[in-house]
């Protein structure tokens, strides 16, 4: 391979050797070495499962291996917790916000601060910060009310206040648009110049290459190797980190508009906090083996319409016919027993019970009670037999059917959500976020499973951020923005500035 790296960095900031964690039977992390050098940006890569978040749980102090030895600074490194790992000069930025939505921005970077110093002082501080690295945000706004990628500005402020060596980086784009995106990578690069090193995880491939400097690629927990990104594409990467080509799926071939299966109309339904969006004129329709893609920045509610197509909400303006049925007052469950399946962005707590084995998740979304016997007894053969099914076809890593489901990364549980929901075979699929957190093979396995359920007849509605899936596999797609749904257009007709344009708020 052109693109994979001999050489051992230069002026080392950090380094671990034969770094080992097991969990039970699983081995997340398998004898791992890997340097990262002084003001570079340093990507770790690896499939879900791949040890990537064991490992940087360790180089926060989050976890302790079980065995290996870590350098700082050429110093012996061994944090026993977050707060050490601070002190010592790591920062971390997580994929998930650890912020709170009633306080203010400023009130949050307070908060993760482990010495308190004066407000003033710190406000001082957080306005030359932000300024000098392109962060800026109104410290004095609700965190409810930022968008993600004023949000994650925030978490990046509160890291970098407290002067990192090392920042690690825990998928940051996710949720981001190109723009922030782009601002994103203008503050990385600028804290590179400046000395700051960067651990960066990420399943964009495309974003890597034109990021970071060096790639450490993880699979079945070990090291592969060390490569240049810039000398190689984005499948080449994702072929190292899977061990396996990869795959396009293609989108189904939609019947005729004889087949409706859904039609939806929203005059007006305002949000039940304060910090949601009012969704007002949508007017929808999906039809059999079509898949009508939404997309649009996250916060452009998204997360509302989801909430009244599962029957989570409910609104005397909302209209809602699928097939023959009236079902805008019947709650989530009737609305499965008929026939329709969901998948919510929101999966430990929402899609997912934590506190519950993989087992017992299938069993609470059974609505037609296929695993249950006469007198209320359950058929653990069956369910057993479902749960491998989707353990297996979907490739989630875990222990078995009886791991519980916070045992799992979030894209193995992921993974795991949107699985068991194609499996009860519905007319109807609603999925949010497919493929957030889930690598390139993965995520090409899950989308190939909605073309494919699509193909047997299924209608699907797909809520996603990330427009290249849209537009993958999609028949037709419409756009949110600030509460509006854009008219649904044939993929094959829309161009990018269009988009753009519909993102902007200029165009419907």
């Amino acid at each position: 391979m052109t693109g994979k790296l001999n050489n051992k960095i230069k002026n080392t900031l950090f380094h671990c050797t034969a770094i080992n964690k097991e969990f039970g039977n699983l081995k997340a992390n398998d004898d791992i070495s890997i340097n990262v050098g002084n003001s570079q940006i340093h990507a770790l890569l690896g499939e879900n499962g791949a040890g990537k978040s064991t490992l940087v749980k360790i180089i926060y102090g989050l976890l302790q291996p079980d065995s290996g030895s870590m350098t700082f600074s050429n110093t012996e490194f061994s944090p026993k917790s977050p707060k050490d790992a601070r002190t010592q000069g790591v920062g971390m930025v997580f994929q998930h916000f650890s912020l709170f939505e009633p306080l203010t921005a400023f009130e949050n970077i307070l908060l993760g601060l482990d010495k308190q110093p004066g407000e003033k002082e710190l406000h001082d501080s957080v306005i030359t910060l932000s300024e000098s690295y392109g962060l800026e945000v109104n410290l004095s706004s609700f965190i409810g009310d930022l968008s993600a990628g004023e949000r994650q500005r925030v978490e990046i402020i509160r890291a970098l206040i407290q002067k990192p060596k090392l920042l690690i980086m825990d998928e940051p784009t996710s949720v981001l648009t190109p723009f922030e995106c782009e601002s994103l990578f203008k503050t990385l690069k600028k804290l590179a110049s400046e000395g700051t090193s960067i651990l960066y995880i990420s399943h964009k491939l495309k974003e890597i290459a034109d990021l970071c400097d060096t790639a450490s690629v993880l699979r079945k927990g070990a090291i592969v190797g060390e490569y240049d990104p810039k000398k190689m594409t984005a499948k080449e990467l994702g072929e190292i980190m899977v061990g396996q080509s990869l795959f396009e799926p293609k989108r189904p071939v939609a019947n005729n508009k004889s087949d409706r299966v859904l039609s939806v109309k929203i005059i007006e339904v305002k949000p039940d906090t304060q910090f949601g969006v009012t969704l007002k004129n949508i007017d929808l329709e999906v039809y059999q083996s079509e898949i009508l893609g939404i997309g649009g920045v996250a916060g452009n509610g998204q997360e509302e319409l989801m909430q009244i197509l599962t029957g989570e909400k409910k609104a005397r303006s909302v209209f809602i016919k699928y097939m023959d049925y009236n079902i805008e007052m019947l709650s989530p469950r009737k609305r499965r027993e008929i026939g329709l399946a969901f998948a919510p962005e929101e999966r430990l707590g929402h899609a997912a019970v934590g506190n519950l084995n993989l087992l017992e998740n299938s069993l609470i979304t059974d609505p037609k009670k296929r695993f249950q016997k006469k007198m209320g007894f359950i058929n653990f053969s069956e369910l057993n037999e479902f749960t491998n099914e989707i353990i297996e076809k979907f490739n989630v890593k875990t222990t078995g059917a009886s791991a519980l489901a916070s045992s799992l990364s979030g894209g193995n549980l992921q993974k795991f959500v949107v699985g068991r929901e194609i499996g009860q075979k519905p007319s109807l699929f609603v999925v949010n976020q497919p493929t957030w957190g889930v690598d390139a093979l993965s995520a090409a396995n899950i989308r190939q499973a909605i073309v494919e359920i699509a193909n047997t007849g299924a209608a699907i509605i797909l809520i996603s951020q990330d427009l290249d899936e849209i537009l993958e596999i999609s028949n037709k797609v419409a756009f949110l923005t600030n509460g509006n749904l854009s008219t649904p257009t044939n993929t094959a007709d829309i161009k990018t500035d269009e988009i753009g344009a519909i993102l902007g708020g200029i165009s419907d």
